[in-house]
C-alpha cells in the first residue's frame, strides 16, 4: 500500500509559515517571467498605496488646525487657501490610496489564479497516478469535495498573504514611527500593547476554531459522499424502495454539519467581540492621553484628530489581521486533506530511466507468478502460462480463483510479489506504464462510459482519430446501424455511466473503442458475462472480429465463449488446475468438464423456462389436427 506521510501542509499551529513557503513557488513561478513582473509591480503599487494613506491623516490634521486658526483673520487670502489645499490633499490621498490598491489587486489577480490552477492541475494529475488500491477504497463524492475546498483554500491563502498581510505590517511600522516621533514613547507602548493583545487573542481563538472547522469539513465530506453515492445508485434505491432511508442517512450527515456550522458561527461571534473589546480599550486609553495633551496645551485639536485618524486607519488593517489569520487558518484546514493526497506516494511507479515497451510479437508470458492483496490471503500461487503471438488463450475457473487479478497484473495496476509478467521477454515492471498500457486493449465486463456523446466515447480509444475512423470502428463492432437510427446519431448523449444505453449497446461501444485503439494485445475480461444469451452471441461475433490476428487473453465465466480458444487455462484456488483445448478438457472429465456440464444444464433449464413463458399452454408443441397416430 502507498505510504501515508504527514501532510506538507497542516492546519496545526506553527505550520502557517511553512505552508506559505510551500505555496510561494506557485506565486513566483520559475517559467513565467511575466507573472514575476506582475508580483514586483503589485508590491510597488502596495508601497505607493501605503505612502498615500499616510498622507491622509496629516491632511486631516491640517484641515482641523487651519480651520481652527482661520477664524481669527478670515480676510487673509492665505487663511482661506490653506484649508482648501489640505482638503484637496486629503481627497487626493484617499483617491491615490484607493487607486493603487485596486491596481495591486488587478496586477496580482492573474498570479493568484495561475497558482490555483497549477495546484488544481497537479492534484488532479496526481490522483490519476495513485494506485488502483487507493481508488477502490475512495469515496468519489468526498474526494471531489476535498479538491473543491482545497482549491478555494489555496486561493484564500495566496490572496490574503500577498495582498493583505504585507500592507498591514507596513501600516503598523508607519504608525509606530509617527507616534514615536510626534507624541512620545508612551503612545507607542499603548499601541504596541493593543496590537500584541489583539494578535495573541486572535491566534489563540483561531487555533481553537480549527478543530471545529475540521469537524465541519468532515461532516460536509460525509454528507456529500452519501449524496453522490445515492444518486449514482439511483436505480438500486428505486428497486428496494429505500428513498426514505437514503434521505434519513443524508439528513443525519447534514445534522452533524449543522451542529459544526453553528459552532463555527458562534465561535466567530465570540472572536469578533473579543477583538473589538481589545481594540476599543486601547483606543480609549490613547484618546484619553491625547485629550489630556490638548487640555494641557501640549497638543492641538489637529493632533487629537491625527491620533484618532491613525488609530482608525490602523483599525482596518488590524481588524484585517484577525480576518487574514482566521481565513488563512481556515484555508489551511480546507487544504490539508488535499495536500495529504499530494503527499501520498503512488504504489506503482516507473523505474528511473525505464525504456518504452518494444513490441515484436507480441508474446505474453506469466512465469511462476505469485500475488496477494493481503499477506494473509494468497491469490495467485505460482501461475505460469504463455499466450503466443496472434493466438487466443482463455483463463477460466470458479469465482475467487484469481482470474481478474491476472488482467490487473498485465496492466500493472499491481506488481507481482514473486515471478514475472513479460511481453516479448520484457518484464512489465521494467518498462514505462504509458507504453505498456498503450499496447493493451481491454473490453471489461462492466463498461462505464463518459457522460458525453457516443462519438466521444468511441474516440476515447484514440483521441486523434477522424470521424471516418470512428464510424469504421463502430461498423466493425456491429453498432453503426443502431447509432444511425438515433435522431442525433453519433452526437447522442449516453448519460452518466452510459445509462441511456442497454448493456449490449454499451459493450459494443467499448468494443468499437478498443478497435479504434488497435492494440497488439487484447484482454477480454468477462466481456459478455453480464449479458443475456442472445446478446452474448451477437457480441461474441464482434469480439471474434476484434481479436483476429491479435494476441488475445480471454478471462471468462461463461465457458461457451471460449470453446474456440487455442488453449484454455483452468484456475482453482490460485493455481493452474488444468489446461488444454475445449475437447481435451472435456475428455479429462475434471473441473472444466464439471463447470461445462453445470452451465449447460443451467442454460437448458433457462431455455425451457423461456419457452414455457412464451407458450404457457403448449400450443406450439401440439400435433396438428388430423395427424396420423404413430
Amino acid at each position: 500500500m502507498a505510504d501515508q506521510k504527514t501532510a506538507s501542509v497542516s492546519a496545526d499551529q506553527g505550520a502557517t509559515f511553512a505552508t506559505i513557503r510551500n505555496l510561494w513557488a506557485y506565486m513566483w513561478p520559475d517559467n513565467r517571467p511575466d507573472l514575476r513582473l506582475r508580483v514586483i509591480l503589485a508590491i510597488a503599487a502596495l508601497v505607493l498605496a501605503k505612502g498615500a494613506s499616510t498622507v491622509v491623516p496629516f491632511a486631516y490634521k491640517g484641515i482641523v488646525d487651519t480651520l481652527d486658526g482661520a477664524g481669527q483673520d478670515p480676510a487673509m487670502l492665505w487663511g482661506v487657501a490653506v484649508p482648501i489645499l489640505f482638503v484637496i490633499a486629503y481627497g487626493m490621498g484617499q483617491m491615490v490610496d484607493s487607486g493603487f490598491q485596486q491596481l495591486r489587486d488587478i496586477l496580482f489577480s492573474s498570479v493568484g489564479q495561475h497558482a490555483v490552477r497549477q495546484l488544481a492541475y497537479k492534484t488532479f494529475e496526481h490522483i490519476h497516478k495513485l494506485s488502483l488500491r487507493f481508488h477502490l477504497a475512495r469515496r468519489t463524492g468526498g474526494l471531489s469535495r476535498v479538491i473543491e475546498r482545497g482549491i478555494k483554500g489555496i486561493e484564500t491563502i495566496v490572496r490574503f498573504t500577498m495582498l493583505n498581510t504585507a500592507p498591514t505590517l507596513i501600516e503598523f511600522v508607519i504608525v509606530g514611527i509617527v507616534f514615536g516621533v510626534m507624541f512620545g514613547i508612551a503612545y507607542v507602548l499603548v499601541l504596541a500593547a493593543t496590537v500584541v493583545l489583539y494578535v495573541v487573542f486572535t491566534v489563540r481563538a483561531s487555533n481553537w476554531r480549527i478543530a471545529i472547522r475540521r469537524d465541519m469539513n468532515e461532516s460536509d465530506t460525509d454528507a456529500n459522499s452519501k449524496a453522490i453515492d445515492s444518486l449514482l445508485n439511483f436505480e438500486t434505491v428505486k428497486y428496494f424502495g429505500n428513498e426514505a432511508m437514503e434521505a434519513r442517512r443524508y439528513d443525519a450527515a447534514m445534522a452533524n454539519y449543522e451542529r459544526s456550522a453553528t459552532r463555527i458561527w458562534t465561535s466567530l461571534g465570540f472572536l469578533n467581540f473579543g477583538q473589538g473589546v481589545i481594540f476599543w480599550a486601547g483606543m480609549i486609553v490613547i484618546s484619553i492621553m491625547a485629550a489630556s495633551g490638548v487640555m494641557a496645551g501640549d497638543l492641538t485639536v489637529g493632533d487629537f484628530v491625527l491620533i484618532n485618524a491613525f488609530m482608525m486607519q490602523i483599525y482596518r488593517p488590524l481588524n484585517f489581521i484577525g480576518f487574514i489569520y482566521r481565513e488563512i487558518r481556515q484555508g489551511l484546514a480546507d487544504i490539508e486533506a488535499m495536500f495529504l493526497l499530494l503527499d501520498q506516494n503512488p504504489e506503482i511507479e516507473d523505474k528511473p530511466g525505464a525504456p518504452q515497451l518494444a513490441i515484436s510479437g507480441p508474446e505474453l508470458r506469466f512465469e511462476d507468478v505469485r500475488f496477494h492483496y493481503d499477506p494473509d490471503r494468497s491469490i495467485l500461487k505460482g501461475v505460469s502460462f504463455t499466450v503466443p503471438p496472434g493466438r487466443t488463450i482463455a483463463v477460466v475457473g470458479p469465482s475467487g480463483a484469481g482470474k481478474s487479478t491476472i488482467s490487473r497484473l498485465i496492466y500493472r495496476f499491481y506488481d507481482a510479489v514473486e515471478g514475472r509478467v513479460t511481453i516479448d521477454g520484457q518484464d512489465v515492471r521494467d518498462v514505462t506504464q504509458a507504453s505498456l498500457r498503450a499496447a493493451i486493449g481491454m473490453v471489461p465486463q462492466d463498461t462505464v462510459l463518459f457522460n458525453d456523446t457516443i462519438a466521444y466515447n468511441i474516440r476515447y480509444g484514440r483521441p486523434d482519430a477522424t470521424d471516418d475512423e470512428v464510424h469504421e470502428a463502430a461498423r466493425m463492432a456491429q453498432i453503426s446501424e443502431f447509432i444511425e437510427t438515433l435522431p442525433r446519431g453519433y452526437e447522442t448523449q449516453v448519460g452518466e455511466r452510459g445509462l441511456k444505453l442497454s448493456g449490449g449497446e454499451k459493450q459494443r461501444v467499448a468494443i468499437a473503442r478498443t478497435i479504434l485503439k488497435a492494440p497488439p494485445i487484447l484482454i477480454l475480461d468477462e466481456a459478455t458475462s453480464a449479458l443475456d444469451t442472445h446478446t452474448e452471441r451477437e457480441i461474441q461475433s464482434a469480439l471474434d472480429t476484434v481479436s483476429k490476428g491479435r494476441t488475445t487473453l480471454v478471462i471468462a465465466h461463461r465457458l461457451s465463449t471460449v470453446v474456440n480458444a487455442d488453449e484454455i487455462i483452468v484456475l482453482r484456488e490460485g493455481r493452474v488446475a488444468e489446461r488444454g483445448t475445449h475437447g481435451e478438457l472435456l475428455a479429462i472429465d475434471g473441473l472444466y468438464a464439471q463447470m461445462w456440464n453445470r452451465q449447460r444444464e443451467a442454460a437448458e433449464a433457462t431455455e425451457r423456462l423461456r419457452a414455457a413463458q412464451e407458450d404457457p399452454d403448449g400450443f406450439l408443441s401440439r400435433e396438428p389436427a388430423g395427424a396420423p397416430a404413430e
